[in-house]
């Protein structure tokens, strides 16, 4: 396993009731306990899942070494085939849990992931809405640029002005006021001041003359909305990059479950152990033949 905390998951895991009732499923564990070979006392006698729960945490161990994180699976039973064939359903059961788990992190770390990158593309897709919106009710697809053509159509509107009226002046010092070119300067003052009032009626609102707050107004939103832009980009941007590396990190990070050895076959049975039990009787009564002895002559002397 790749870390302790799986590791003791998998322990947990064949311990649990849900890992003895698939066990059951496939090779009914209460047949496996209840071989001919099985004493009277060793055998199974119950058929409910509890007890077989009870039976089966008897009859197979399962230990962790937390400084090495190597689980250990150790089955008994009456047959050596059916030892290995328990052993090798419980590793199965394992192995599978375990790819859940790997593929549930997997899917959790992609799916946090791939939300962000969904909430990224709706807001580039709502500032880009706001956008167009903004430019079809100004009727300019570009307004900052609009914006600053018309402060500089303006500019040399008004200084075209000025120096018509400048000449007028000049022109009025030394001709009549008859003469066709006084008429002609005074044509032209009067053109660019009806352009003029043109350009700010177009950028007033209610027919008042406020044409520069208008266009400081509209340049504001536009910059906004750009400004909006730009987040819900970068944002998108830096989301996508997020889901790749999620998608890195998830096959790297993969769990699994390795078998350093093989479920094997046993030789020689270790259990029951007989030499063992008989010696252990034997003491067992000679203590108790003692104890008793003791007392028999403790109870014979106190009596004389």
């Amino acid at each position: 396993m790749s870390s302790s905390g799986e590791a003791n998951s998998v322990r947990n895991f064949l311990s649990s009731l849900d890992a003895v009732m698939q066990a059951n499923d496939r090779l009914d564990l209460v047949e496996l306990w209840r071989r001919p070979e099985a004493d009277f006392l060793a055998r199974m006698w119950f058929t409910e899942p509890e007890r077989i729960a009870r039976f089966y945490n008897h009859m197979v161990s399962i230990t962790l070494d937390p400084m090495t994180g190597v689980t250990t699976l150790r089955v008994r039973s009456f047959r050596p085939e059916d030892s290995r064939e328990l052993a090798e359903t419980l590793l199965v059961s394992a192995e599978a849990l375990v790819n859940r788990l790997s593929q549930r992190a997997r899917g959790d770390s992609l799916k946090v992931a791939q939300n962000e990158v969904e909430i990224a593309e709706r807001r580039v897709q709502e500032s880009r809405a706001a956008l167009i919106r903004f430019r079809e009710q100004e009727r300019e697809l570009d307004s900052a640029g609009a914006v600053q053509a018309a402060l500089v159509l303006r500019g040399q509107l008004e200084a075209a002005l000025a120096q018509a009226r400048a000449e007028l002046t000049e022109r009025q010092q030394f001709m009549r006021p008859d003469n066709p070119a006084l008429q002609n300067t005074r044509n032209r003052i009067e053109a660019l001041e009806r352009q003029i009032a043109a350009d700010r009626s177009r950028h007033t609102e209610a027919n008042t003359n406020i044409g520069g707050a208008v266009l400081a107004r509209q340049l504001a939103a536009y910059e906004r909305l750009m400004l909006e832009r730009e987040f819900a980009d970068k944002q998108l941007a830096s989301a996508t990059a997020s889901l790749e590396t999620a998608r890195v990190e998830a096959q790297r990070q993969q769990l699994y479950l390795s078998r350093i050895v093989e479920p094997n076959l046993a030789v020689y049975p270790l259990y029951p152990r007989s030499l063992i039990t008989t010696a252990s009787i034997f003491l067992g009564l000679a203590i108790a033949y003692g104890i008793g002895w003791l007392l028999v002559v403790g109870m014979r002397e106190h009596a004389a």
